[in-house]
């Protein structure tokens, strides 16, 4: 096998996005319960990252192109890593090390990615996981750790025959709990690979699908840019003429310093239950309550909110069925308006359910998909032209991803909480994860210290906003509860008295 192969243009678009503001970096953070043996965590590690060629290699930009090229000198010591934070390693502490990290670039002599085992308080530990977007995308990263874990303290090291039995059956039920609810479009997204968004893609725009078969071809295949000029300036076209959403605090001016804050896990049976009263799917419920969150906090700032509406970029899986275990990114944008401007949280889930059912019909995943493709094959300063189209008109990069709905270990240590943030582009300074496990929701948030300072106080009012749709459905008479108005006339009596 060649030690040198050619890298895709979509993952070589990727490689090039990256600038000191915002590193193109999946960031993951995993705590345990207790502290973890440092020791079998590498030789974990190492023995089962062993089916992945891509994390013992090097991605080379030259003249001629990108590369894949085998590190000859790979140590599994430069990657996975034991650091010592100063006692006790809180949780605030953690958290500012994990910032620190995201504004750290993997270093491009080696395998662009990094395990960094920390011990925190009270005799646990965490892991804070850097890969670059190059390797692959978040969905395909999120296999790949779970690779590394187990249904048992006491599986083999090296991943033997019934660990990934394990993996591969636990993987199923979680996928077909997830599918089995009704009217939730979201979850669809994330794990079927041609959901109604892609389908729609196809229908409405049939040559796009065109290009995406092309750029998952042998790169060599599509090295005339210029066949494809027309084409991308038609689209680019179109997503010059989407209209700029309110501006907040939450854009400006990108730097190169970053905060990063999660909130405590809540029920994922709660969220449901709230979810099926109301007509709304889990990812509704999550979104809206997310929007709540991003208002609130701008109120208690003394921003004015007025109808604000702020633009996330939501990513949308685009693999299909012999896809599954490949590395690279398959993946497209879809972009959501947020109606932060409603204060009413029945209005403004409502409002929030509509624009994600309005999703089915959009061709945005299959376009972005195209776009980024296309752009890793033009001149960088072309690239950075198209991308900056998208960027330039959104607030936010949003990742609601579904994980294993049963404790999972790690090395022999069971996980507690995940959290998992893709990287922002262009001056985006704002990323949003939203990852279900172990049977509860967590929320984390990165942002820009120069847009944001302090994410802790927008995390701590998720579970706030969440709790006002589920004292609505505890209180009020479920015949009320599809007129947001007449809610809001009971609130306002029920202040008064």
């Amino acid at each position: 096998m060649s030690s040198r192969e050619p890298m895709s243009h979509v993952d070589t678009a990727w490689l090039r996005m990256d600038r000191p503001e915002n590193l193109m970096q999946i960031l993951g953070v995993m705590l345990f319960r207790g502290r973890i043996d440092a020791e079998r965590f590498k030789r974990t590690v190492a023995l089962r990252l062993r089916r992945y060629r891509r994390f013992q290699q090097i991605a080379i930009l030259d003249a001629e192109g990108a590369w894949w090229v085998d590190d000859p000198d790979f140590d599994i010591d430069a990657h996975v890593r034991h650091s010592l934070l100063p006692a006790p390693c809180g949780k605030a502490e953690l958290q500012k090390f994990v910032a620190e990290m995201a504004s750290t670039p993997l270093n491009p002599a080696r395998p662009r990615w990094e395990f960094n085992l920390v011990d925190t308080a009270k005799g646990n530990s965490a892991l804070v996981v850097r890969i670059h977007h190059a390797i692959a995308d978040g969905i395909a990263l999120i296999g790949v750790i779970n690779s590394l874990t187990d249904e048992r303290a006491n599986a083999r090291e090296d991943g033997g025959p019934e660990a990934e039995t394990d993996a591969s059956a636990l993987a199923a039920r979680d996928t077909d709990e997830h599918q089995g609810d009704a009217g939730d479009p979201f979850w669809r997204l994330v794990l079927e690979p041609l959901s109604d968004v892609a389908l729609a893609s196809i229908r409405v725009g049939g040559h796009l699908w065109g290009h995406y078969l092309g750029l998952r071809q042998d790169p060599g295949t599509l090295r005339d840019y210029a066949r494809f000029a027309g084409a991308i300036a038609q689209e680019v076209g179109k997503l010059a003429l989407l209209p700029s959403d309110s501006v907040t605090r939450f854009k400006g001016k990108a730097g190169t310093v970053k905060r990063v804050a999660w909130s405590e896990p809540i029920s994922l049976a709660d969220i449901k239950a709230v979810g099926k009263v109301l007509g709304c799917s889990v990812n509704d419920t999550l979104l809206s309550s997310v929007g709540g969150a991003l208002r609130s906090y701008l109120a208690a700032q003394g921003d004015a909110v007025g109808r604000a509406e702020i633009r996330v970029m939501v990513p949308v899986n685009l693999r299909t069925a012999s896809d599954i275990g490949e590395l690279g990114n398959h993946f497209g944008l879809v972009t959501l308006e947020l109606p932060i401007g409603i204060e009413n949280p029945l209005a403004r889930l409502y409002a929030t359910r509509a624009r994600m059912a309005a999703l089915k019909g959009s061709h945005q995943a299959m376009l972005t998909f195209s776009l980024i493709g296309a752009a890793g094959m033009a001149p960088k300063f072309v690239q950075d032209k198209v991308l900056n189209q998208l960027a330039d008109k959104t607030t936010a990069v949003m990742t609601n991803v579904p994980g294993f709905q049963q404790g999972r270990f790690f090395a022999g240590s069971r996980i507690e909480q995940q959290m998992v943030w893709v990287p922002q582009a262009g001056e985006i300074g704002m990323g949003v994860s939203i990852l279900s496990y172990d049977g509860r929701v967590q929320f984390g948030l990165i942002t820009d210290k120069n847009m944001v300072d302090d994410p802790e106080k927008i995390v701590g009012r998720f579970a706030d906003e969440f709790e006002k749709l589920l004292w609505l459905v505890l209180l009020e008479p479920w015949d009320r509860l599809g007129w947001p108005e007449a809610v809001e006339e009971d609130m306002l009596a029920l202040a008064g008295a």
